[in-house]
């Protein structure tokens, strides 16, 4: 399980020698709090906890005064600090640094976890003031088989309501979970995690385009059609920009055309794909059982589903994950890791398309394997029980 995983290696780093900052990143809502509390339990150690997530923004004071507290505990031994949010604080980076540094001068034997809900900020902070102080661990949307165990949710279930624990409870009352998904977590981390974090010349665009990319979900969508589909659009880059800001925050991401090469064609239609199919499905407002009985819907939710999974579960690793289309010809998800490449085609049970793309694929880029999921091919339980990684290995 995703989970056990990263609190066995989380707690690994932390029992080391005093090395690294260590970094847990990922969008909200992934459990990234309750591991921190469970590693917290697990360690022999004097630990401390602060959140800077609260309404009122918290200056580097505040980080000053939670590390004071934290080498308090270190006078005793070997002591941890946690500090959750830590994106929040303008200057972050900066301040962490120097009391890093006093502490690695003076051999205070204080370590230290930082969590953030938005990885793109996170990554960017750290890269401007903690270069060679830090390791990054991300932590992504929950799996199918951790909403199984979890929940007892059966494939459908998933596909359907996504995967979010804290929503999970509510599936019982569709309108219920749908609110708190589009208001406790679409909207916080447009207005909290994006908005507030990051300078957006036009706000209004980047909720529309969050929208667009829900809505054509497991498509491949023109910047030119994005432009005709959004007022006001500005330009592609500003587009490009967006969508990457989206997909720091755990939302939404447009895959870049796979070229064959290093040189992916950035300039190229971007497919869109959602990261959790629970932002697809609560911000389409069409209830489980309507969704389940239009084939076309269906079948673009299971591709969806199955896309989230492959971008999930190579989160933090080298593996690309891209699509290819030529003329008529489309290959669903390609996976690249250094020469290494891996065609998938993801197949409903109500989906008629033809399935000349993967020949194509074939024939041009020699890959080390191709996969059909779903119909005859893999299960698409099996497929998303397993990490992308495994389709790599020759």
């Amino acid at each position: 399980m995703i989970r056990k995983s990263i609190e066995k290696l989380l707690l690994r780093r932390l029992k080391e020698p005093r090395r690294f900052i260590q970094v847990l990143a990922g969008p909200r809502q992934v459990g990234k709090t309750t591991l921190a509390r469970q590693v917290m339990e697990s360690l022999a150690a004097n630990a401390h906890y602060g959140s800077a997530d609260e309404p009122a923004l918290k200056g580097r004071e505040w980080i000053a005064q939670q590390w004071e507290l934290g080498r308090l505990n270190a006078r005793k031994g070997d002591a941890l600090l946690v500090l959750d949010e830590i994106q929040k604080v303008t200057g972050w980076s900066e301040t962490v640094k120097q009391l890093w540094d006093s502490d690695t001068h003076s051999q205070t034997p204080l370590r230290v976890l930082l969590l953030g809900s938005s990885p793109l900020l996170i990554q960017s902070g750290l890269t401007e003031s903690l270069a060679g102080r830090f390791e990054i661990i991300p932590a992504p949307h929950w799996s199918f088989p951790e909403m199984n165990e979890a929940f007892g949710w059966n494939l459908e279930q998933f596909i359907y309501f996504g995967a979010y624990p804290g929503a999970a409870p509510l599936i019982g009352e569709p309108e219920r979970w749908r609110r708190y998904v589009v208001d406790s977590l679409i909207e916080t981390s447009i207005s909290r995690d994006i908005l507030l974090m990051t300078r957006v010349d036009k706000p209004a665009l980047l909720r529309r385009l969050f929208q667009l990319a829900c809505d054509y979900s497991g498509q491949i969508l023109s910047y030119q059609k994005m432009t005709g589909q959004l007022t006001n659009a500005g330009n592609t880059v500003t587009l490009a920009h967006y969508l990457q800001l989206l997909r720091g925050a755990g939302m939404v991401a447009g895959l870049q055309k796979f070229s064959g090469g290093k040189i992916r064609q950035r300039g190229s239609s971007p497919k869109l794909q959602v990261l959790n199919t629970a932002l697809m499905t609560a911000s389409s407002g069409i209830g489980f059982e309507e969704t389940r009985r239009k084939s076309d819907l269906w079948g673009r939710l299971v591709e969806s589903a199955a896309g989230a999974h492959l971008l999930n579960s190579t989160l933090g690793t080298p593996i690309e994950v891209t699509y290819w289309r030529e003329r008529n010809a489309e290959v669903d998800f390609v996976l690249q890791q250094g020469q290494t490449v891996v065609g998938i085609e993801v197949k409903s049970a109500e989906s008629r398309r033809a399935m000349g793309g993967m020949d194509a694929f074939r024939r041009e880029f020699h890959p080390l394997r191709t996969l059909l999921v779903g119909a005859d091919g893999i299960p698409l339980e099996e497929f998303l029980s397993a990490p992308a990684a495994r389709w790599m290995e020759h």
